[in-house]
């Protein structure tokens, strides 16, 4: 039988470079290995956006279709929303009797969070949400609704995936024998840098590129990007190695980069003229994403059509495991 596998993603606002390489590619290679299922998590996209529901909204069709762009294939891939599953908010509220609030605020995730509300607000509690400290239950119940046997995660992601792993033990334990224990399958892809030479890529840092970018916004993104802080004159030498500019050029494959590195250590390659090669080279990356995009924009009943489909096949999934749940529990009632 094939393996599952769960992944998803929070609706929160366009793909960028940084989800690309980091993980969205690696789901268009394992697409056609597994029974594969693509959460679009609006749920958890609403714990620290509750007060904007229209953005989360919008963000769904916008995903989807960047998903579509990349080569996510709906033949082979489930692509749900989560809050058409009601299954998993009922599997929420029973696992949230399995864990206790002390082993949430350990969470690295939930204390990274509480730490930053603190030094914005002074008490945790003023600024930390229900939904958000019990966001690893959630994402727990996201996992074991369809029986995901693997979860592509970051190194970063592992401590939420050993969360899953424990409430699956304890209600097995409790219970009997009623859930999969699910495996994390580790990316081995790093994080990408943003264009200002920040370690994370991120929508809220205003470094990021989108895979929805039109030419002009890559021109001009790619024109302000970090170069090395040493080099004042053109033909002055600089080190490719702290330039965001080469980088880019390394991580999207460009086959003159031996050229690139040469003339930047030699001082023979002026910073414009290699942001402008980068600049043709990314558009160039980009262009087939962006010629899909094209077709599903102007086609959004093909979007929904696919999202729908998606939806009632994770919902049939979902409601076995269910019942399965409710039988164990003893809330079968009248079945």
């Amino acid at each position: 039988m094939q393996k599952t596998i769960l992944t998803g993603l929070r609706p929160t606002g366009n793909l960028h470079l940084g989800h690309y390489f980091g993980a969205a590619q690696n789901w268009v290679k394992l697409q056609d290995e597994y029974d594969f299922y693509l959460e679009i998590a609006d749920i958890q996209a609403l714990t620290d956006n509750f007060d904007n529901p229209d953005k989360v909204r919008k963000n769904v069709h916008e995903i989807a279709i960047d998903l579509l762009s990349i080569g996510i294939n709906p033949s082979s891939v489930h692509m749900f929303i989560q809050s058409m599953i009601p299954e998993i908010a009922e599997l929420t509220v029973i696992y949230s009797n399995l864990v206790t609030m002390s082993r949430l605020y350990r969470n690295p995730t939930v204390k990274s969070e509480i730490a930053q509300k603190k030094a914005l607000f002074g008490h945790h509690g003023e600024s930390v949400t229900y939904g958000f400290v019990g966001y690893p239950v959630s994402q727990a119940a996201d996992i074991t609704a369809f029986n995901g046997n693997l979860v592509p995660v970051g190194e970063d992601q592992l401590p939420l995936i050993e969360q899953c792993r424990e409430i699956v033990r304890k209600f097995n334990s409790i219970y009997g024998e009623t859930l999969v224990e699910p495996e994390p399958l580790l990316s081995k892809a790093a994080r990408v840098k943003g264009l200002d030479g920040n370690e994370k890529m991120g929508k809220s840092l205003g470094n990021a590129i989108f895979l929805a970018d039109s030419d002009e916004e890559i021109a001009q993104k790619i024109m302000g990007a970090i170069t090395d802080p040493n080099k004042i004159r053109k033909d002055d030498p600089a080190n490719p190695e702290v330039c965001m500019v080469y980088y880019y050029h390394k991580l999207i494959g460009n086959k003159n980069l031996e050229t690139v590195c040469e003339e930047c250590k030699h001082g023979k390659r002026g910073c414009v003229a290699c942001k402008k090669e980068l600049i043709l080279k990314m558009q160039e990356f980009l262009k087939p994403i962006h010629e899909k995009r094209a077709y599903y924009e102007t086609h959004p009943e093909e979007v929904d059509a696919i999202l729908l489909e998606g939806t009632e096949a994770a919902r049939t999934k979902a409601k076995e495991t269910m019942a399965k749940v409710r039988q164990s529990v003893k809330i079968d009632y009248f079945d």
